[in-house]
This record gives structure tokens, sequence and C-alpha cells, in this order.
């Protein structure tokens, strides 16, 4: 009996001490965390996408409240998550231009022409590494195996005719789906614009329209017929720059192949 006292004893005695030992460590080691930082982690959406520039919405929240990252660094929250994030900082959050992905091309399965038949698997990167880069003959287009697809957190982007699309009310610019395109053909662009190039070919004319019936020929009708600069043709392919375009639709107008939206 007097055994099983002691044995209880001996326990109770090095709990009590570990017990001291741990709230002494606990104490002496704790790290400090902002109160800021942990307000601004809970207004943060948690989809760790990493669009923001960092590994996740913890390293984002640690460097606003630094004031190492502007507060309307998150592109999924957007203005209203920026908005909330500055009331805790103190800040008044830049005005920003909603962003949503584009994906350049508008050769669907009737517009554009094949080369061969592909059984490979279906997937854009692993169809990249075949010669000629799938069945389509264009080498710059969509190749329709969703890549895109897959990386894609919102559900915002399906293959529709052979071609990527994206739904730009879904979308949250993580950007997930321009690092993983192998022929780089998707874009940002604002929420909000009007007309989008739906090409991304850099090939002559003459082997754009042996490939594609709606691929850019590179001809710039539409450069001399915007009122202000906004369009320019660089490599044979139009690309608009948004911050001066007005939407007057001239380039449209002018488009002799229409691929322009």
């Amino acid at each position: 009996m007097n055994g099983i006292l002691i044995a209880a004893l001996v326990v109770g005695i090095i709990g009590l001490v570990i017990g001291i030992v741990l709230g002494v460590a606990s104490e002496k080691f704790k790290v400090e965390v902002d109160e800021n930082e942990e307000k601004i982690r809970s207004l943060l959406p948690g989809n760790n996408c990493g669009a923001c520039g960092f590994a996740g919405c913890d390293g984002l929240a640690a460097a606003i409240a630094k004031k190492q990252a502007p507060v309307n660094q998150c592109p999924v929250g957007g203005a209203e998550v920026a908005k909330l994030i500055g009331e805790v900082m103190g800040e008044k959050a830049q005005e920003t231009i909603h962003m949503t992905a584009y994906v350049k091309c508008n050769g669907t399965c009737d517009k554009v022409k094949t080369q061969y038949q592909y059984f490979g698997i279906q997937d854009c990167q692993s169809a990249s590494v075949v010669p000629g880069s799938g069945d389509k003959k264009c080498s710059y287009g969509c190749m329709g195996y969703g890549s895109c697809v897959k990386v894609c957190p919102f559900d915002a982007i399906h293959i529709i005719d052979g071609v990527a699309v994206v739904d730009k009310d879904q979308c949250k610019a993580c950007q997930k789906c321009i690092d993983v395109c192998p022929n780089h053909l998707i874009e940002m662009v604002p929420y909000h614009s009007l007309h989008r190039v739906q090409c991304n070919s850099h090939d002559k004319g003459a082997k754009v329209t042996k490939a594609c019936n709606v691929g850019c020929i590179g001809c710039t009708l539409c450069t001399k017929v915007c009122p202000t600069g906004a369009i320019t043709v660089t490599d044979f392919l139009a690309h608009i720059d948004y911050t001066k375009c007005t939407n007057c639709g001239a380039c449209v107008e002018k488009c002799p192949r229409k691929i322009i939206e």
C-alpha cells in the first residue's frame, strides 16, 4: 500500500514540476502576435492562392500589419476586403481596378484546323511537349485540354467547344490559370472592358489563315482607326492598352477577321 502511495506522490510531483517548467517556458519564449495581424487574417478570404505575392493569407496578413504590403494587396477579396482592412490599419484603401482573367483565343472546333488526332493525356502541359502541341494547327491557341480548369479554385473557367472560357463574375483574379497555361494566352483585363482581342498568334497573316479562320493577321487596320492610340500591333498581333481605350468600337468595326469582341 505504501508503495502505491509513494508512486502516486512521485508522479504527482513530476507532473507539477513539468507544469511549472512549461508555464515558465511559455512565458519566456512566447511570440507576441500583432493584434492587427489577427484582425486582418480574419478578414482575408482564406483561399491561400498566392495571387497576392505571399505564400498564403497568413503571410499577407503579417505583411500588411507591418506595413510591408498595401491594404488592397488581396485580389480575391477585392475592394470590399481592402476597405475593411483599411479600417483596421487606419488607412483609406486606394481605388483598385477590378481585373479578371481572359483567354485570348476564339479558335473553337469549327474555326481552327486540325493537324492530327491526339490521343495522349488530356492536359495542356502534357500535350505541350508533343510535336505540334496537340491536334490544333495553331500552336499559339488554346489546346482545350483543361489545365487551367483543374487549377482554378473558384470554378470560373471551363472548356467550351474546344476553348477555355472564363466566367468573369466567378473569377477572383488569383492568376493560377495564367501560371499553368503553357501557351501563355491568358491575361488579366479590366472587368468592365468592352473590347478584347481574341487571338494569341504571332504568325504572319498567310500562316494564320491556313490554321484558323478567325486569327489576327496583323494587318494594322485597327491601329489606324483608333482615335486614342489604344490598340497596337506587335509581332503580327493586336493588343489593347486599356488605360487608353475609350470603348468607341472603331477597331471592332474595322477588323476584317472579326477577332475583336
